[in-house]
Parts: C-alpha cells; sequence; structure tokens
C-alpha cells in the first residue's frame, strides 16, 4: 500500500525545499525528496545553488578577493604587508564549512515545519504515485495529491569538449581546484566564466576566456557590459570574443583547443579548460516520457502560468521549467506554487527579477535594458551616475563603474536599472522593490539617500534621467 502525503516535492534544490518548507508551514504533509549527492559520496539538501554553485563560488570569490587587496590595494590605505601567501587548502575548507553549514541548516527546517525528508531517487508512476528508491536500493511507492517537480539543472556537456572532470572540467570541478592552473581556459564569458576566471586569475591564473558570441554579456545593457569588459581586461582577464571552438582535446598534461575567429582557425593550449556555455535542464530517471509529460525540444518541463503541467496534479518550478536559471527565482516560484494549491493568489513578477555576476567590480541589474525598451517600441529617457564620484566608492578604493537608469519618456515609470560598481549586489534590491509598486523616477528622485553610501550613485542617475543631477555635469537640460 502507497503512503499517502498531500504533496510530494521532487528535488532538494532551491527550487523544491522552499516548496516543502511552505507546504508544512500551511498545514499540508510533505515529502521532499532529495537525490543529491556531493562528490564524498555524502548526501545534501539544496541542490546545484548551495553545493556546487552560487555559495561555494562566492566564498572563493570573497577568499580571492582578500587576497588580491592584500597584493594590491592595501598598501594605499596605509596598511604594510609583507610575505602575502595563499594557502588553497585552508581557502578551499572555508567554503566548504560554509556550504555545509547551509546545507545541514535545511534539514532543521524541515523538522520545524513538519517536512519529511528523504535521501534518494523519484520516478513518476502516474495516477499520482511516485516510485521512491533510497540510495541503498530500498523502494517504496507514496502517493499525493499534488507532485511538484523542482529536479534542477546540469551543465551543458559539449561533444567537442566533453568533460573528463581532470583537465576538460565543468564548473563544479572548478570550485574544488587544489591550485591555480597555469594556464586556464574558459569557454563562455556568461556570469559562470566570469566569475570563476575572476576567482583564480586573483591566484594567479593566467585565464583566457573564449566566448562565441560577437558581444560581451549580450544579456546586460550593452553600456555596462562594455564598462565591465574594461574592467576585466585591466585585471588580467583575455577576453576574446566571436572566438568559435572547435574541438578540445586532453593530451594527458595539457588541453588542446582549436577555435576560430573572422574565418580564421586557432590553437590555445591550457593546463585546465573550463567549459561554461549554460545549463540544460535535469530529468533523469524521472520517468517523464513515460507517463507523457510533456517537455519541450530542449528538455525543459512545459507549464502554463499556474505552473501546471499537462497531467492534472503535477507541477514543476525552478530551473527545470526554463527562463532565468537563478535560485531566487526558483525559490519563489516554488513558495507561489504552493500557496496557489493552499487557495491563495501569489504570483511571481517576471519583470523584476534581479540578475547579478559576483566579480569586481559587481554587475548587477534587473528590469529591461536600454536595447529591449527600444526593441519593444518604448521611448526612453537615460540617466547615468559614475562611482568616481561617489565619496563611500572612493573611501573604498573603489571608485569604478556606474549606475545606469532606463526610464519611459511618456510614463516616467522606471523601467530597468544596470550597475557596474562596488557592491552593487546590494544597492540593486531596493530597483527591486520599485519595480513591483511600480515607481516613477520622479518618486525616486525625490527619495532621500544616505549619505556617504554607494546608493547616493543610484539616486544621482535617477536625477540625471531629468538633467538634475547634483554631482555630476548633466547631459541634459534640467526641467
Amino acid at each position: 500500500m502507497s503512503e499517502q502525503f498531500d504533496v510530494i516535492v521532487i528535488g532538494g534544490g532551491t527550487g523544491g525545499y522552499p516548496a516543502a518548507i511552505r507546504a508544512g508551514q500551511l498545514g499540508m504533509k510533505v515529502v521532499c525528496i532529495n537525490a543529491w549527492l556531493n562528490r564524498d559520496g555524502k548526501p545534501a539538501y539544496g541542490g546545484t545553488c548551495l553545493n556546487a554553485g552560487c555559495i561555494p563560488s562566492k566564498a572563493l570569490l570573497e577568499s580571492s578577493e582578500m587576497f588580491h587587496k592584500a597584493n594590491h590595494e592595501l598598501a594605499s590605505h596605509g596598511v604594510k604587508v609583507t610575505g602575502v601567501a595563499m594557502d588553497i587548502a585552508a581557502m578551499q575548507t572555508r567554503k566548504g564549512k560554509i556550504t555545509a553549514s547551509l546545507t545541514g541548516g535545511i534539514g532543521a527546517l524541515f523538522k520545524a515545519n513538519g517536512v519529511i525528508g528523504m535521501e534518494g531517487f523519484a520516478k513518476l508512476l502516474g495516477k499520482g504515485q511516485v516510485e521512491y528508491t533510497s540510495h541503498s536500493g530500498e523502494k517504496k511507492t507514496l502517493e499525493a495529491k499534488h507532485i511538484i517537480v523542482a529536479t534542477g539543472s546540469e551543465p551543458v556537456n559539449l561533444k567537442i569538449a566533453a568533460f573528463d572532470h581532470e583537465r576538460i572540467c565543468d564548473s563544479w570541478d572548478a570550485l574544488d581546484f587544489t591550485e591555480p592552473p597555469a594556464r586556464l581556459g574558459i569557454i563562455g564569458s556568461g556570469v559562470i566564466g566570469v566569475e570563476l576566471g575572476s576567482v583564480w586569475a586573483r591566484l594567479g591564473s593566467k585565464v583566457t576566456i573564449l566566448e562565441a558570441l560577437p558581444t560581451f554579456l549580450p544579456m546586460v545593457d550593452q553600456t555596462i557590459a562594455k564598462d565591465a569588459q574594461r574592467q576585466f581586461a585591466k585585471q588580467g582577464l583575455d577576453i576574446r570574443l566571436g572566438a568559435k571552438v572547435l574541438g578540445a582535446k586532453n593530451t594527458g598534461k595539457e588541453v588542446e583547443v582549436e577555435y576560430e575567429v573572422g574565418g580564421e582557425k586557432k590553437k590555445e593550449t591550457f593546463d585546465k579548460l573550463i567549459v561554461a556555455v549554460g545549463r540544460k535542464p535535469y530529468t533523469e530517471g524521472l520517468g517523464a516520457k513515460e507517463i507523457g509529460l510533456e517537455l519541450d525540444q530542449r528538455g525543459f518541463l512545459k507549464v502554463d502560468k499556474n505552473y501546471k503541467t499537462n497531467i492534472p496534479g503535477i507541477y514543476g518550478t525552478g530551473d527545470v521549467i526554463g527562463g532565468l536559471m537563478l535560485a531566487h527565482k526558483a525559490i519563489e516560484e516554488g513558495v507561489a506554487l504552493v500557496e496557489q494549491l493552499h487557495g491563495e493568489h501569489t504570483e511571481v513578477n517576471y519583470d523584476a527579477i534581479p540578475s547579478v555576476i559576483y566579480t569586481a567590480p559587481e554587475v548587477a541589474w534587473v528590469g529591461l535594458t536600454e536595447e529591449q525598451a527600444k526593441e519593444k517600441g518604448l521611448d526612453v529617457k537615460i540617466g547615468t551616475s559614475p562611482f568616481a564620484a561617489n565619496g563611500r566608492a572612493k573611501a573604498l578604493e573603489a571608485a569604478t563603474g556606474q549606475v545606469k537608469v532606463v526610464s519611459d519618456a511618456k510614463t516616467d515609470r522606471i523601467l530597468g536599472v544596470h550597475m557596474v560598481g562596488p557592491y552593487v549586489s546590494e544597492v540593486l534590491q531596493s530597483v527591486v522593490v520599485a519595480l513591483e509598486f511600480g515607481a516613477t523616477t520622479a518618486d525616486l528622485q525625490l527619495t532621500m539617500h544616505g549619505h556617504p553610501t554607494l546608493a547616493e550613485a543610484l539616486h544621482e542617475a535617477y536625477l540625471a534621467v531629468d538633467g538634475k543631477a547634483i554631482h555630476a555635469i548633466n547631459k541634459k537640460k534640467a526641467a
């Protein structure tokens, strides 16, 4: 006889475990089936984000930035440091402790909210049933009115540069290097590529990034993307655009990469190669096709605006349904879905999803770029403000980058804000709130920002939209 639940959540990552917790809070009987195994063979909640993505990468970015500051910035503050060295093993141990503390905390949250956690694999059987198989091979059948598929995504494995996890590496491998590769190649200049490139470049690697597209960070407003590219180039990242990789070969001692630029074939040799060309939905062993669950051409689970699949009672959230592959998007989708199942009218505002690249300087944005707004036929007005004029940025020895505001010229509504600069991931969050409330440029021009703060650069950009900037030369006449 099958065990009965109100909700079965398949996946213990950011698309799954928050949904399970919210279901428990709402009084539902819920189980979360988590298949994740770390490289040591031990199970852990949190999926890619907590174990092999967001959290460990931020730990390494912070550690490597401290090393960079000690070597290049502390002297300007009057702090004299000699004999600086990097203990990679200690850095990796710190990363592991941070990750373990967060993944371990999910179990405590489950217990506090009445969620049953089960380690192992889930297979859809149809008719509201799921076959659970533990890591030791034991099987049982579970049944629920609602089944949420939140199985996440995995790195795309290129046939021309297939992972061997020794020299041709995925993003998880790159988080576990025991020493900086002397010559590090990266295929792909997206978020993952530039973050990992920044980590190992700071620690001594010569980093070359090969990007097939002709533009850098095409999803970012191009004013900001070009500024970021200049900053990264100054830091030693060799970013080659329009470089289409034709093949990569592990010779046993190094990786030989053949690529093409402008019709000309070239070769480069690296000690390690990171392939970071995106992620694909993970549905292996799910049994989706067997029960007729509809997937699109790229393998993403097809859902409607309420996360319903073509089979009643089965839903999807997070990376497995496509869209922006971001942990916070997955969290909000899972919570919104569960609240809908409880009879509430929750929804996710897909026009106000923040995105961040945690390099130094950071890149952060939300809403429409100038290019996107114009493609929609909108008449826009633009305001920019450099961090070079910001007192707090100067005090931090980080007065680089800028803020750009895109507003609707007719309605005065804020359409998007884009930044490259110090800690802009934190500065951006007030913009997300502004977009949620449909703020106008005038609203935010009249909103006081503390002095001295990095957020003053944001306020100046709001003012600059209408030629009112106080601490910069206005490019337009004030109204």
